[in-house]
């Protein structure tokens, strides 16, 4: 395929799968139109990166459904400015489509070899993203607070040292649930003693691992 043809690919992916889902900030719909989804998986994968299904990135993780990343994009209610918290790099194209919004973005990824590889992408496109290797469920705090925190693996439990690294009035994006039964949850931070849960879908993501997240496998 060439780059003609991933374009089309990419303007059809937005069209059917994430503006006919609902999704109508437009400068969402710009982000997805805009950032390369196919370099963020292997060359034998890049056919197959604009379908409406996650796919493997190695080492038991997945790029998550285009509709998914946008859905977790939206909710955040994003502005460029932002500082945002991502758990879970992973192959690092929520952490493109972040930057793309101008968000100040940082990620942390447990698998190095993932976190290398998702460096080397978003460096080469020309966005920029604060990447390190760890243990996410940790959370980054050396430069909290965060405006938004987005967590991309699922959780047993809403984890309260992430709660605690959000500022007021900030939002945090998480599955929430275990196996195959999770719920996409925006928590949005009102004051230091009180939390607004919303559940926005069922969803499927792999599990957080962690120290406050599922046990290492």
């Amino acid at each position: 395929m060439n780059e003609g043809d991933f374009t089309r690919k990419r303007c059809e992916m937005v069209q059917d799968q994430i503006v006919a889902r609902g999704i109508k900030n437009p400068k969402v719909v710009e982000a997805f139109k805009s950032v390369p989804r196919h370099l963020f998986v292997s060359k034998d994968q890049q056919a197959a990166a604009y379908g409406d299904y996650p796919l493997p990135i190695g080492f038991e993780q997945t790029i998550s459904q285009p509709y998914m990343v946008a859905l977790m994009t939206e909710i955040l209610d994003l502005k460029a400015g932002l500082k945002i918290l991502e758990v879970g790099t992973g192959s690092g194209y929520q952490a493109a489509i972040l930057a793309f919004l101008g968000l100040r973005v940082y990620s942390v990824e447990r698998i190095p070899q993932l976190a290398d590889k998702a460096g080397k992408i978003i460096n080469s496109l020309g966005y920029r993203v604060n990447i390190k290797t760890g243990d996410g469920t940790l959370g980054w705090s050396e430069h909290a607070l965060y405006d938004r925190i987005i967590v991309t693996a699922a959780a047993s439990e809403m984890p309260k040292n992430l709660i605690e690294q959000l500022g007021l009035e900030g939002k945090l994006a998480i599955p929430v649930g275990g196996g195959f039964h999770q719920d996409l949850t925006v928590v949005n931070k009102l004051s230091l003693e009180e939390l607004k849960e919303e559940k926005i879908c069922g969803c499927i993501f792999v599990p957080l691992l962690g120290s406050y997240g599922h046990k290492d496998q």
